[in-house]
């Protein structure tokens, strides 16, 4: 596997992480968690986004 498909799915085990750590927190600082959680969301998109750049790149490449 190439470093920058371990990265994409590093977005997604960092996604769960956060969402752990959220719902761990929820009663005691809620503030915090609901960062936390949009942490989270940064990190599903960043996981998409770069997904969706990459295969861009290998069609981009693949006409060439």
């Amino acid at each position: 596997m190439k470093l920058y498909k371990f990265f994409e799915y590093a977005y997604i085990a960092i996604a769960i992480w956060f969402i752990g750590e959220a719902i761990s927190i929820w009663n005691d600082d809620r503030n915090r968690a609901y960062m936390l959680l949009l942490f989270a969301a940064v990190a599903l998109f960043m996981f998409f986004f770069k997904r969706k750049f990459r295969g861009k790149i290998n069609d981009h490449n693949k006409s060439q």
